[in-house]
């Protein structure tokens, strides 16, 4: 393999774990907002605004 192959290789092997890792955070984000839902202040006092 000359040097160009290796750089290319390592490129989208780079690229490839910056993404898959990326979709990852986001399944992650998306299953704790599910998890834990966010309230407002005044919902989580039992106070309601009209």
């Amino acid at each position: 393999m000359n040097d160009m192959t290796v750089g290319l290789v390592i490129t989208l092997v780079g690229m490839g774990g910056t993404l898959s890792t990326l979709w990852f955070i986001t399944l992650m984000v998306a299953l704790l907002k599910r998890v834990l839902p966010y309230g407002s202040e005044s919902s989580a006092n039992g106070k309601e605004t009209p």
